[in-house]
């Protein structure tokens, strides 16, 4: 049974039985039905069930609002009855009703992983694909096979981190489709925010300093219209690109509007790539910068404090700041321990994180029912297994919201366990099951930093394992765990 299957099968029965159905067709976020006999669809049951948001009745078409996610069930409707009709229509102005209506309907979290889902479900094949690639070649180097100047490594790891490096490129495309803006226009602005010169230019002597004297402070390597433009390398970020999107549909709506229909075709991608390319890198750029900078800071007042409160704050929170790429900040503040002090407590207090998330997926692996469902979570397993964890994340943890939450608060308690055993790191390596030997002393005689880190690991895992199982069972009459 697919994840759509009792709701097709509840709006089918519920629009007067199969026979009753002339044609189906849907657009952005109604599946259209031209019935028989309109007197016999149960409209106050359609309208009753939560995951409808309403009935509508025009232009002799009997309209259910679905969501984003219509075409899904549109599929498996058709999958099921096999009715006539053409797969799309267009129509903005039911679009618009309708995302109101459903705003109305949906929780802000709702409509987040709404959101989400709908940008990164289109590449969560090829990000498990990227993923086990990247796997495989951890195992290769560790066992000795290849070695990173290997023409054959290069090669390898080439196609595994290429979706990684270049994310923005691909989220550009995706979250175009989510928010109807041009695909060609939302690809020139991911290529433009990490084009080379730019990151570059970041390397060379500053223009100028903002901000100075406060944890703000930042360099500024470029200016543009004489207004310092603060740098970040956008490569593997997932939120500044998805923001521009967002802010350029707004944008090429505003276009479309003032541009005559003759020159319509060049004037609104270049009103809305010279808008939105600027705005992304004087605005979306320094508000990442500086909560990155508010993140550090937070991570070295909560240590002074407390180290039990930084393995809570880092063990919880670290999938949440990778999700909006601030964890970069804390990078810094682990080189320099490592320089300084030849150890850190960080990276100790995250070391739980994917296998938690590694955890639920074994979890959901077991209890899961929706056969699609099923297959990206078993997918999933292998690369978090090696530290990447954004195909469980965003494809199986996050979208279901309780094992990506249940998963934060066991790394959350794998935090505090590895501060209070005294869990220490103390060189860059590998991540995953790889990460181990980085907590290895070398002025040890044994292999004490590894046991505690393995012991932090596998009581963290049994919690969030447990967890999903218990509270992430799949309900007999809903479609959503």
């Amino acid at each position: 049974m697919g994840k759509y299957t009792s709701l097709s099968k509840f709006i089918v029965k519920n629009v007067g039985g199969k026979d009753n159905v002339v044609s189906l067709i849907h657009c952005f976020t109604r599946l259209r039905f031209v019935l028989k006999d309109e007197s016999k669809a149960n409209t106050e049951a359609l309208k009753g069930n939560e995951e409808i948001v309403d009935v509508i009745q025009a232009n002799g078409q009997y309209q259910i609002v679905i969501g984003m996610h219509v075409e899904s069930v549109f599929d498996e409707i058709n999958s099921l009855y096999h009715f006539s009709g053409g797969e799309t229509v267009a129509d903005e102005e039911a679009l618009k009703k309708d995302t109101k209506l459903i705003d109305k309907k949906q929780s802000l979290w709702d409509k987040a992983v709404d959101l989400l889902s709908g940008i990164f479900v289109p590449i969560l094949g090829v990000l498990c694909a990227s993923g086990m690639v990247k796997g495989l070649l951890a195992i290769l180097t560790t066992a000795g096979v290849l070695k990173n100047t290997d023409g054959t490594y290069i090669i390898l790891y080439a196609i595994g981190d290429a979706l990684f490096y270049f994310f923005p490129v691909f989220l550009a495309v995706t979250a175009g489709k989510k928010f109807h803006v041009d695909q060609m226009t939302s690809l020139v602005i991911g290529t433009a925010i990490i084009y080379p010169t730019l990151i570059q230019a970041m390397s060379g002597k500053a223009a100028a300093t903002v901000l100075s004297g406060t944890i703000f402070q930042t360099k500024a390597y470029l200016t543009f219209l004489h207004i310092p433009v603060l740098l970040n390398n956008y490569t593997s970020t997932v939120i500044p690109i998805i923001l521009a999107v967002w802010a350029a549909s707004y944008v090429q709506r505003f276009a479309k509007k003032i541009s005559p229909a003759s020159v319509a075709n060049f004037l609104v991608p270049l009103i809305t790539i010279l808008v939105i390319v600027p705005l992304t890198l004087l605005v979306v750029g320094p508000v990442s910068i500086w909560l990155s900078d508010i993140i550090a800071w937070i991570v070295k007042e909560l240590y002074k404090l407390s180290p039990i409160l930084l393995g809570a704050f880092i063990g919880g929170m670290w999938q949440i700041l990778v999700i909006f790429g601030v964890h970069n900040a804390i990078i810094p503040i682990v080189l320099n321990n490592l320089a300084t002090q030849k150890f850190d407590v960080i990276f100790a207090a995250n070391i739980a994180c994917p296998f938690t998330q590694l955890a639920a997926l074994c979890a959901l692996a077991l209890i899961l029912k929706d056969t699609k469902q099923k297959r990206n979570t078993i997918a999933s397993i292998f690369p978090a297994i090696f530290g990447i964890t954004e195909p469980a994340i965003y494809g199986v943890t996050l979208p279901l919201k309780k094992p990506f939450f249940i998963s934060c608060i066991s790394s959350a308690i794998g935090g505090i366990l590895a501060m209070l055993m005294g869990v220490k790191f103390y060189q860059m390596g590998g991540q995953g099951i790889f990460a181990f030997p980085c907590f290895l002393s070398p002025n040890a005689n044994n292999f004490s930093g590894i046991i505690s880190a393995v012991i932090v690991v596998l009581i963290s895992m049994a919690i969030s394992f447990c967890l999903t199982l218990i509270f992430c069972k799949p309900k007999k009459q809903t479609n959503n765990i």
